[in-house]
């Protein structure tokens, strides 16, 4: 499997974030919080950092190329559990500048969080 990040994985869709906000369940795992929700196709994943909490743009953009990072190293877990269909968001919510093995970590654990939350739902 390769590890890209391609367009058809990123979530752009104003329609598809608004609902996903409006019907999703999230999951947590401090500084980092995963919302999702189930679509047809395939997994979809958006990154977003508070302007209030890192009021540089440069910053913002800094913390998101980490977690878009992050999640393009970890997708494996996704497809290894079969989580298909999806769109996800993740959201960075600390006032500190991270690095990058620390979100690295999170993200591990955001999506065994999510995969042992999904799971219990199809039993």
């Amino acid at each position: 499997m390769k590890l890209t990040y391609n367009k058809t994985e990123k979530l752009k869709s104003k329609k598809e974030i608004e609902a996903l906000f409006l019907k999703g369940k999230s999951v947590s795992a401090w500084p980092l919080r995963l919302v999702y929700l189930k679509n047809e196709k395939t997994n979809k994943v958006g990154v977003s950092v508070s302007k209030r909490n890192f009021k540089l743009a440069v910053d913002r953009i800094r913390i998101k190329r980490l977690l878009r990072e992050a999640y393009r190293l970890n997708k494996t877990f996704l497809k290894d559990n079969n989580i298909e269909g999806f769109s996800f968001m993740i959201l960075y919510n600390n006032k500190e500048m991270p690095d990058f093995n620390l979100i690295n970590s999170k993200v591990k654990t955001l999506f065994t969080k999510f995969n042992d939350q999904n799971s219990k739902v199809k039993e």
